[in-house]
């Protein structure tokens, strides 16, 4: 069986603990890491911080993904019932060459079409719609029941949190 990316969730602020130790292991571990220059009363510093904060990620054949549970550092793999969440390996790509690139990456919440959300800032703060696609594009559909009519608005995905699902991961 091929090796497969992993989700692997890292003890609170142990990120760079549990990438070493895996690592350390042998195992093939990715921990996307932003610099940000961080400025303090009496100097500045670049400081290299989590992506996606407890999160980080192990090329494991899934059989042996009790040695990834017996890495210092590491809470839990991430499962979705019985079976371990898999990441593609074009996502981790695509995250390795955004970062090297110097994109401004920043984790958002994520959605489907059809889910149901509320605008959390901005002009329209407080209005409900449905996440929709036109023309490639992600809209906020706001239906207007009264008049069987709908509005479709393209707003910034960071304006928006899913109404459907409050406590789902953000992977």
């Amino acid at each position: 069986m091929d090796k497969q990316w992993i989700v692997v969730r890292s003890k609170p602020r142990s990120e760079k603990v549990a990438y070493k130790e895996l690592v350390n292991k042998n195992i093939e571990a990715y921990l996307p890491l932003l610099k940000e220059r961080r400025k303090w009363s009496d100097r500045k510093k670049w400081v290299e911080f989590p992506l996606l904060s407890s999160y980080l990620f192990a090329r494991i054949n899934l059989k042996d993904s009790i040695f990834v549970l017996q890495t210092q550092g590491v809470n839990t793999v991430i499962k979705f019932g019985e079976k371990i969440a898999i990441v593609q390996d074009d996502v981790i790509k695509a995250m390795r060459l955004a970062i090297d690139g110097g994109y401004q990456l920043e984790p958002t919440e994520y959605f489907v079409e059809g889910d149901l959300v509320e605008v959390i800032a901005g002009p329209m703060k407080g209005v409900s719609g449905i996440v929709a696609r036109l023309k490639g594009q992600s809209r906020l559909i706001i239906k207007i029941d009264a008049i069987q009519q709908a509005l479709s608005v393209q707003i910034e995905s960071k304006f928006i949190k899913n109404l459907n699902n409050k406590s789902a991961p953000i992977l």
